[in-house]
């Protein structure tokens, strides 16, 4: 592993821990060179799905933008940044289970929005207004009012 401050190949491994659901390894690191620490995670790699884009295009599948497009939607919000990661890591372990090669984004998403909600309703509102590519006022009010008869029920 090349240490992330002096690009030195050499370390040393001075703790390691397995995550609480056993899906990864955590090793803190000791550059040999610097002397600085640093944590890296192991995790077994998986088949996992190409993502077919609006336009087509594919690319593989990257847990990162998940997390990425839910922290800009719960931005200012009172949720962890532990639940963002719990629920990227959630997504993807429904989409390595279903065993499909190729996903599109909308699918994704429609998997995405039940657990945001759940999460956090200002921050479902937000990620749908854009995953859902909202036209007009209409449309995101109409969206509030389902999120609004729900929580009444």
């Amino acid at each position: 592993m090349r240490c992330p401050f002096c690009a030195t190949a050499e370390d040393k491994v001075i703790d390691s821990r397995t995550s609480k659901d056993g899906s990864e390894i955590r090793r803190r690191r000791e550059c040999t060179e610097c002397a600085r620490r640093f944590t890296t995670y192991e995790r077994i790699e998986e088949a996992l799905p190409v993502v077919v884009k609006a336009d087509e295009r594919r690319e593989p599948f990257d847990r990162n933008k998940i997390a990425k497009g839910l922290q800009r939607a719960i931005g200012k919000r009172p949720v962890p940044i532990q639940k963002i990661a719990e629920l990227a890591e959630a997504v993807e372990r429904e989409l390595v289970e279903t065993g499909v090669r190729e996903l599109r984004t909308k699918d994704i998403g429609e998997r995405i929005l039940p657990k945001l909600r759940e999460l956090d309703e200002v921050s479902y509102v937000r990620y749908a207004s854009i995953y859902r590519d909202f036209r007009d006022i209409d449309e995101f009010v109409s969206e509030l009012s389902d999120v609004i008869k729900a929580r009444t029920r």
